[in-house]
């Protein structure tokens, strides 16, 4: 019977899928903001990707403090979430919805890398890794911050854009369908809720 594995082997397994999955969002980041129309969001994506580059490095580092090979390990969790923002990429919303829709794949992805992070650096102290507890939590900071800033930028306007125009294009169909009877706000009769 094989050696049951350790908190360390496991720590190293998760240390390198985590590795892998900065490597690939450092091919996701870009395609995210060339999508973007918003200018910030652009912005927040492109400086999320130097961060990324930067928390590979850090990465890099944890592995060389405990003597352990650099090198990483399929992240089908990441993989799937990139593959889900690459699904809304290839959608015609407009330019506000896309936007939106943006922020939500990038908020995945960000709280994976939370996830992550956070039990990368729990164990890591647990086990008295402190230089690598240290690294890791600097990165977690990171990664919480790239989540406020899209939070922000979600609820700063993009979001209400988004909402605005599709009312816009409900109004205009409600119109064209109904011959203007329907007024802007009208109820569906049940709680005063509008209807969709």
């Amino acid at each position: 019977m094989a050696e049951a594995g350790t908190l360390h082997d496991a720590f190293i397994d998760e240390l390198r899928d985590t590795y892998d999955a900065e490597r690939q969002l450092t091919k996701a980041l870009p395609k995210l903001a060339k999508a973007a129309s918003s200018a910030p969001l652009r912005e927040a994506f492109e400086s999320h990707l130097a961060e990324t580059q930067g928390q590979i490095e850090r990465l890099e580092q944890v592995f060389e403090s405990l003597d352990e090979k650099v090198r990483g390990k399929h992240c089908d969790g990441i993989a799937g979430i990139i593959e889900e923002g690459k699904s809304v990429m290839e959608e015609d919303f407009d330019d506000d919805t896309m936007d939106a829709c943006l922020i939500a794949a990038g908020q995945r992805a960000e709280h994976y890398e939370m996830a992550a992070y956070g039990t990368l650096v729990a164990w890591a102290r647990a086990m008295g890794h402190s230089e690598a507890a240290d690294l890791l939590q600097e990165t977690l900071d990171e990664e919480k911050a790239a989540d406020e800033k899209l939070s922000s930028l979600a609820e700063g306007g993009i979001n209400q854009s988004a909402a605005e125009a599709t009312h816009s294009d409900e109004d205009e169909e409600a119109v064209a369908v109904g011959g203007g009877a329907r007024k802007k706000g009208a109820t569906n009769g049940k709680s005063g809720a509008r209807r969709r």
